[in-house]
């Protein structure tokens, strides 16, 4: 199998790939490896060095350009879903090596239903009520639980995901409130929501929940002095991106107490390193970036790789070229 292209598929966590498409022809034509544990540096070189191809599973392999100027051998990289946050793919087009990535499958939905799980996990203590029970207890005084209805749920973005987590909280009786830099009256009230400004936002919302997209202008926008606005018994939610949060700043204001709680999926290193301090913080609920984690996805990842990379052994069409 010498002549034949060596292909790497990075970053399948979940050994979800060969679950949902068929391989056998990528098998057949090429010399074909998978990779399931997370790869980063000297690992991660070592790994695709001699590769003619690579698919990697979302943003979990970083390529940037002193990686990609490593690889000689590289003739074609891929990505699942339309974006990448670590891969200089200007480093790949100065080199004339095609991109390709696959459809998103139903994230929005996914990320939604999440959001509202954290909230509803957080708000409703479900881990702390659930390990009373499981030690042998009861009710304790932890067991005397808020209500979301008729409380203000602030929604920092309001794009495809915010809009669907609004109308869920209008579902529960609560009163909508909406900011982004970008956000209209006009754009607010099409989602039955009131635009405010950012610190009415932070001052005023019980469940305060981020749907931002990380740009030059929102990197950190909650940082100490934001957290220092909220109520005392507000949760803050962040199923987007972790830039969006000075992770160490928000450590030291859930000491504090205020904010009350914090829900996040999103993290600044993925997977989250074994002693990082957010595994042991008090008064946060962390899942490990299940936003898009669901099997329709992991389906329609699997079909694009390996109908991608069919064509690309085949010297056909890219179903999905990738354009910066």
């Amino acid at each position: 199998m010498a002549n034949l292209p060596n292909i790497v598929i990075l970053g399948d966590y979940e050994r979800a790939l060969r679950r949902f498409s068929k391989w056998d022809k990528l098998e057949q034509n090429s010399n074909l490896t998978i990779h399931h544990e997370p790869l980063r540096d000297e690992a991660l070189y070592q790994a695709v060095k001699d590769a003619d191809a690579i698919a990697i599973v979302r943003d979990r392999s970083p390529f940037n350009e002193a990686m990609i100027a490593r690889l000689p051998k590289l003739k074609f990289l891929m990505f699942t879903g339309k974006r990448n946050g670590t891969l200089e793919a200007s480093s790949l087009v100065s080199r004339n090596i095609p991109i390709a990535c696959t459809p998103g499958g139903p994230s929005t939905e996914t990320t939604a239903e999440l959001t509202w799980t954290l909230i509803l996990g957080a708000s409703k203590r479900l881990i702390e009520e659930n390990r009373l029970i499981s030690t042998g207890g009861w009710r304790d005084e932890l067991s005397l639980l808020p209500m979301l209805s008729g409380q203000r749920l602030g929604v920092m973005g309001l794009g495809a995901i915010g809009s669907r987590v609004a109308r869920v909280g209008h579902a529960f009786g609560m009163e909508v409130v909406t900011w982004s830099p970008r956000m209209t009256p006009e754009r607010a009230a099409a989602e039955n929501a009131t635009s405010v400004s950012l610190d009415e936002l932070l001052r005023t919302s019980k469940v305060v929940t981020m749907h931002l997209v990380a740009g030059p202008g929102t990197k950190g926008i909650i940082s100490a002095d934001q957290l220092s606005l909220m109520r005392a018994d507000s949760i803050l939610v962040n199923t987007s991106r972790s830039a969006l949060i000075d992770m160490p700043d928000l450590c030291a204001a859930l000491k504090k107490g205020c904010p009350a709680q914090a829900a996040v999926d999103v993290f600044d290193i993925e997977p989250l390193p074994k002693d990082d301090p957010l595994r042991n913080t008090p008064n946060l609920l962390v899942t490990p970036h299940l936003g898009f984690i669901a099997e329709p996805i992991f389906e329609t990842f699997s079909n694009g790789i390996t109908q991608t990379l069919e064509a690309w052994l085949d010297q056909k069409p890219l179903p999905h070229p990738f354009k910066m």
